[in-house]
């Protein structure tokens, strides 16, 4: 494990670009052998478990082709990807003594792999082809000699050449650090024994798990939902999933999901497994060290074709809209089971943008990738966090605002909390952000995929679904268009304001149970109004002095 933190941080000291060394949009880990998972080093929530498919993508394609110093790089999502082609992962064999015994492995996020789009994706694609350079898993490094003719077509063919290859060098760095950090260990304390703590550490991970499972009440739990749209008009698409407990198995079933789209919110089987298996983790022990032996008891099943089970070609650049949300799908089915473990709805989308152009000082472009912050859920017991980043996301942050004015052509004009009262309940969501980026040249644009634009986070036991993620743009003029939920190379001018909003997560339980002090405190602080305690919360506020002045007839007859 702390092989892994080192080839995390390895990484993340040495790359090129914002999106890695400040966002931490990647991961890194160890796999035994067999490409079962032993440890990962993680930014990116929705990367759980990719490295694996990455792993036996590699030994089912080159068998015993693999030697020493050979190092392999893929993004193909249908060949073990998992995600969308701006997500590039090494793998590197570890031989001691001639015996192959582990693999180093790392996914991070490139700022561009070329394609029709600055910033590699978009929202209005309709192949893969589109959207930028396809590696189905091909030596980089073969036996220690660099292939130099893949390097030359990288840089020939992305839009930030010093970007992509710095990345690229970074996660070298970080796949070696982890190939000798293992060499290291076994011959510290010898081949044999580092064999059977890997064995030890897989069977010890899977113990943990079922004493977990044990513990979650057995039964069939469904539930559904519907993604807004593909960013090419059409939608909804509907997901529909299934899950079962025993004593023995987690199975999560997306049987009925609707068929792929013709837009680039599809996702391939690997990516939902990756994703699913985030829920997993929330239903039993969070705390769990992650390999590959605590997955064991889980099963995701899901049909070929449909959305979150994409076949090639279809273009899958924003696949977390369905990614996230059969995740988030999943996730409600086991919410009223699991109440003390599992909040309300979320923002759900990873409300990633793109803005891209020119600087003011010295005319040379910049291109900004980052995703967003929002509100999730409440839950028994607690409100719902504020601006934090979604499921798929995890331990990931904003470029921060001195970064993104230093390096990029943009003023950040407003960043807050969204205190607009939705998600109400007992226990209230938690509230979303508004971000608002301000053009300094002409002839920018801005690219932006926020889901749940049309359908809000959904509240529990009683509480109020939260609201929307949406974009709108106020042009110099004070012209306003939007709000909008995808939008693809939209136009933006020299004082032109883009704002990013995204969603108030799902309230948990009635409102008219939320304490008086809770409510009093909420109106104190700004996350709600006066008139919305009166008219939700049901409790008389003194808008001068935030001191209670009564109770509505509907909350003292509730109570």
């Amino acid at each position: 494990m702390a092989i892994g933190e080192e080839m995390f941080y390895a990484l993340a000291r040495t790359s090129m670009s914002p999106i890695i060394y400040e966002v931490l949009d990647f991961a890194s880990g160890l796999t035994d052998a067999k490409g079962q998972l032993l440890t990962q080093g993680n930014g990116v929530t929705g990367f759980i478990g990719m490295l694996t498919f990455m792993v036996k993508e590699t030994r089912e394609k080159f068998g015993t082709n693999l030697h020493e110093g050979d190092m392999i790089i893929l993004n193909d999502p249908y060949g073990g990807g998992g995600s969308h082609l701006s997500d590039v992962g090494l793998v590197m064999p570890i031989f001691v003594d001639g015996e192959l015994v582990a693999f180093s492995a790392n996914k991070g996020h490139w700022t561009e792999v070329g394609g029709k789009d600055p910033g590699s994706w978009t929202t209005d694609s309709t192949e893969i082809y589109q959207e930028g350079l396809q590696f189905p898993a091909v030596k980089l490094f073969d036996g220690g000699k660099l292939n130099q003719a893949l390097i030359d077509m990288i840089a020939a063919n992305v839009r930030f050449p010093d970007l992509s290859l710095g990345d690229l060098w970074a996660q070298v760095a970080g796949v070696r650090t982890g190939e000798k950090r293992v060499r290291e260990l076994c011959q510290k304390h010898g081949t044999s024994v580092v064999l059977q703590s890997i064995d030890y550490l897989l069977r010890h991970g899977e113990q943990l798990a079922r004493r977990e499972l044990a513990k979650l009440p057995n039964g069939v739990y469904m539930a559904e939902d519907f993604i807004d749209d593909d960013g090419l008009g059409n939608g909804p698409f509907r997901i529909v999933c299934k899950v079962t407990i025993t004593d023995d198995d987690f199975v999560v079933d997306f049987t009925g999901s609707d068929r792929q789209a013709p837009g680039p919110i599809n996702c391939s089987y690997s990516g939902l497994v990756s994703s699913v298996r985030a829920v997993f983790l929330a239903a039993t022990n969070p705390s769990l060290d992650v390999n590959d032996g605590v997955f064991r008891p889980l099963r995701v099943i899901s049909e070929p074709g449909s959305i979150i089970h994409a076949e090639r070609p279809a273009p899958v650049s924003t696949n977390w809209e369905s990614r996230n949300f059969a995740a988030d799908v999943a996730w409600k089915a086991l919410s009223p089971a699991l109440p003390d473990r599992l909040t309300a709805g979320h923002l759900e989308s990873v409300c990633a943008v793109i803005l891209g152009g020119t600087k003011p000082d010295t005319n040379e472009p910049f291109l900004v990738v980052e995703p967003s912050v929002g509100g999730w859920g409440a839950g028994l017991g607690m409100d719902g966090q504020n601006g934090q980043f979604c499921i798929g996301d995890g331990e990931t942050y904003n470029v921060p605002v001195e970064v993104a004015e230093t390096r990029y052509g943009v003023r950040v004009r407003e960043y807050s909390f969204r205190c607009d009262g939705a998600g109400a309940g007992q226990f209230r969501g938690g509230c979303g952000v508004v971000r608002s980026y301000e053009a300094l040249t002409d002839n920018q644009f801005v690219t932006a995929s926020f889901g749940r634009h049309k359908y809000g986070p959904w509240g529990a036991a009683g509480g109020a679904a939260g609201s929307r993620n949406e974009v709108e743009i106020i042009r110099s003029n004070g012209k306003r268009e939007g709000p909008f939920g995808k939008c693809a190379r939209r136009t933006l001018h020299k004082g032109d304001v883009v704002r990013l909003i995204t969603a108030t997560g799902g309230g948990y339980g009635n409102p008219l149970r939320r304490t008086v002090a809770a409510v009093l405190e909420d109106v104190k602080n700004g996350w709600i109004r006066v008139d919305q305690a009166k008219n939700v919360y049901g409790v008389l506020v003194n808008p001068d002095t935030y001191a209670l002045e009564g109770l509505t007839d509907e909350r003292r007859a509730y109570v």
